[in-house]
């Protein structure tokens, strides 16, 4: 019998994590190396694969831990963690289907409707005088909070999977600080 790759697990049953834009995301600090990442996801509950290397962004060698529940079936994924070199960890992604609910001043970012997330999050950029950042594919992020919401398939329906990076002095925009895997993930 084959696994439901579809299940979406519900939000009650996700773990909380607030997001400090361009600082952490729940236990995750940007800046962090592979292995304070482990041990700090660790304590939370979640396993982890090996490091391992994705590719290379000019002269450093781009790294990828990917975690998931440690009670989680063996192919889940929940969080991507990316690195980059001496510059540690520079961009979080929360999975829409499974990953843990990371809030923002108290808006709920990850496994929404699109569109949902995009009204909202809109409104709270205009009215706490942030400019909201627009993606290809017409969703509403912030390059000033340094994140990106994308859409992520569940079944026949579209969740936000949620897209946290800090570009600082290496990467020009928040789309120059997703790895290629993330772009081509729908």
């Amino acid at each position: 019998m084959w696994p439901d790759l579809w299940t979406v697990v519900g939000e009650a049953d996700r773990a909380r994590w607030d997001f400090a834009p361009l600082e952490r995301v729940g236990p995750l600090r940007f800046g962090m190396s592979p292995q304070e990442a482990i041990a700090a996801m660790e304590v939370r509950g979640f396993t982890s694969d090996a490091v391992s290397q994705v590719g290379k962004v000019g002269p450093f060698e781009q790294l990828r831990t990917r975690f998931r529940a440690a009670d989680a079936p063996m192919y889940r994924v929940d969080v991507v963690a990316y690195y980059l070199g001496s510059k540690g960890l520079t961009c979080v992604v929360a999975d829409a289907l499974s990953g843990p609910q990371v809030s923002l001043d108290g808006i709920r970012l990850v496994g929404r409707l699109p569109s949902e997330l995009s009204a909202e999050l809109g409104a709270y950029l205009e009215g706490s005088g942030r400019e909201a950042s627009f993606t290809a594919e017409g969703d509403i992020g912030s390059e000033e909070l340094g994140m990106i919401p994308r859409a992520q398939r569940a079944g026949d329906i579209l969740l936000t999977r949620l897209v946290l990076g800090r570009p600082d002095d290496w990467a020009n925009t928040m789309d120059d600080c997703i790895p290629a895997d993330e772009w081509r993930l729908n």
